[in-house]
């Protein structure tokens, strides 16, 4: 004669499977990472780009007009 294992239950009562069980495990660990990340502090603003940022997009926007030129010159 068989013997029957005893099945997990849901908060409701209902039984669940082997892959329900693990689901939910996986729902928990989710939820208590999303718990965890609201409650730290906000990250703080970003400071204003340096004077080697600003030269950088300078150069960036002068080569936009060539850029097709530059393509072809270089592959792409």
């Amino acid at each position: 004669m068989a013997t029957r294992g005893q099945a997990a239950k849901s908060v409701s009562g209902a039984s669940m499977s082997k892959y329900d069980v693990e689901v939910e495990a996986r729902l928990q660990a989710l939820e208590a990472k999303v718990a965890e990340l609201e409650s730290a502090p906000a990250p703080e603003a970003p400071a204003a780009p340096s004077a080697d940022v600003n030269i950088l997009w300078k150069i960036v926007k002068m080569m936009e007009p060539n850029f097709d030129v530059l393509v072809k010159k270089f592959g792409g």
